[in-house]
């Protein structure tokens, strides 16, 4: 895959609803980054052009490239990129210029004219600082409000005046309610990752700061995949929308070497530590599942005297910020995170991420292992993978339809046969077909309830209408409440 000198892969981009013929795929795949257009030709005011020649920023990533125009012609627009496309700028470049184009000259405190809503605080910040390095020198200013600080200083910024404000949806609604925000100026509303806001439960928050909007604005809406919920949100707020898509989140990036080691649960951090007692692991950002689990992590690193910090939504925002910056300054070497550090965090220089849990939702794979391997660097992503999450791996498999390469050399490799490969027939995705990792004399070994095929999404346990008696217990129950009823008779 082709990087430009921003370290941003260069793939081909698609519209959404057209099919492109191998011919013309190939075509645009050998198109070299000399072909592409320059930030020049978007026809960009001198001073936005000036903050991006700073930022050694030479030719726009496929998002760039096909959204700016259209965001620079006020039209809407709906987006399906994920985080490390650049759509940051794919975004923040254009409103900059429109900004500009038209300011703001009435008296009095300034409007609102942009509200950008992003589901977390990493996030909000990363984007809040790419509104200032782009706009560095048009004198428009930019405020971010998030929740887990105080809100003074952030309300204080808003009492003085702001162009464009990045924010969170809880924080957002605490400051409306108090009259703080008023949205009604907004000329342009940009939605980031709005599927991650689904997955945060933030589905109705949005829908109450959007019918807080005027009904005339561009709205830009950004999602990394596009369930049955997202699409019917995107169709009820956008108007005639352009829509572009690039990087699937099925497609991992080629710069990232992945590994599974099959290990048994007790003994994934004896596993760990020993894959940082080796000279390859210069810092790791290491994946749990729940927050109960990273502190855990955590706490077992230090007690082997790896520099080890968490970060997760129990976390307030200032030890969060302080978390990332001593791993970004090396001061820590090993992050532990829950997915919410899945998206947004632009580390530079990550050697491995390590799945120390594997995710139970496929897609959340792509985008941990999508931390390591920017910036034209390359990357190692390690998957612990327990006897209970094969299942998870196997639907893992099928998004990537690709079988991880298995580390054979390690010493807590689970002594439990893997079984046949994973059936990389997305069709085959529920039932027992998904449980094709695992033998079927373990599934059916006596006592062994942990692995029952019964469960309609493919994952191990029993089906939760199944009793835990097995079968008969209902007529052993029925005829225990007759006898009790016998008994109070007499």
């Amino acid at each position: 895959m082709r990087k430009d000198r921003t370290g941003e892969q260069l793939a081909p981009p698609v519209v959404l609803g057209e099919k492109k013929s191998g011919e013309e795929e190939n075509m645009a795949e050998q198109r070299t980054s000399q072909e592409r257009k320059s930030f020049e030709e978007f026809g960009l005011r001198p001073e936005i052009l000036r903050a991006v020649a700073e930022k050694n920023y030479t030719t726009p990533t496929p998002i760039q490239e096909k959204a700016i125009p259209f965001v620079l012609e006020g039209k809407d627009l709906l987006g399906c990129a994920q985080t490390g496309t650049g759509k940051t700028a794919a975004f923040a470049l254009p409103i900059l210029h429109r900004l500009q184009e038209t300011p703001w000259k009435g008296r009095g405190r300034r409007p609102i004219r942009t509200l950008v809503l992003t589901p977390t605080r990493e996030l909000a910040s990363q984007i809040a600082e790419s509104f200032g390095a782009y706009g560095r020198h048009t004198g428009l200013r930019h405020a971010i409000v998030f929740g887990g600080v105080s809100q003074h200083p952030q309300a204080q910024a808003l009492k003085r005046g702001i162009d464009i404000l990045v924010a969170t949806p809880g924080r957002l609604l605490d400051l409306m309610s108090q009259g703080l925000v008023n949205l009604r100026t907004v000329e342009t509303f940009v939605l980031d990752e709005a599927d991650r806001m689904l997955d945060m439960g933030f589905i109705h928050d949005i829908r109450r700061i959007i019918d807080q909007l005027p009904g005339k604005r561009q709205t830009l809406f950004f999602s990394a995949t596009m369930p049955g919920e997202i699409k019917g949100l995107a169709d009820s707020i956008l108007r005639d929308p352009v829509r572009v898509a690039v990087t699937p989140v099925a497609t991992p990036a080629e710069a990232v070497a992945q590994q599974v080691h099959f290990v048994e649960k007790m003994e994934k951090i004896a596993l760990l530590k020993h894959l940082l007692d080796g000279p390859s692991v210069k810092n790791a950002l290491v994946f749990t599942r729940t927050k109960h689990g990273a502190d855990k992590v955590t706490k077992q690193l230090e007690r082997h005297n790896v520099r080890a910090e968490a970060i997760h939504g129990n976390k307030s925002q200032n030890a969060r910020e302080k978390a990332l910056g001593n791993f970004k300054r090396g001061r820590t070497r090993v992050l532990v995170a829950t997915d919410i550090a899945a998206r947004g965090l632009d580390i530079a220089y990550l050697s491995h991420v390590i799945n120390f849990d594997l995710p139970n939702e496929s897609e959340s794979y792509v985008h941990r292992i999508g931390r390591t391997g920017r910036a034209g660097a390359s990357g190692i992503a390690l998957s612990f993978c327990s006897f209970e999450e094969r299942p998870f791996l196997a639907g893992i498999e099928r998004l990537i339809r690709k079988h991880l390469p298995v580390a054979e050399g390690h010493p807590y490799r689970s002594a439990r046969n893997p079984g046949s490969p994973t059936d990389l027939d997305p069709r085959r995705a529920n039932g027992v077909p998904a449980l094709s990792m695992i033998r079927a004399d373990e599934l059916f070994r006596p006592g062994r309830m942990d692995a029952f095929p019964g469960r309609s999404d493919g994952r191990p346990g029993r089906p939760r209408r199944e009793s835990k008696w097995g079968a008969g217990s209902e007529s052993r129950k029925k005829g225990n409440r007759e006898a009790e009823h016998r008994r109070h008779a007499r």
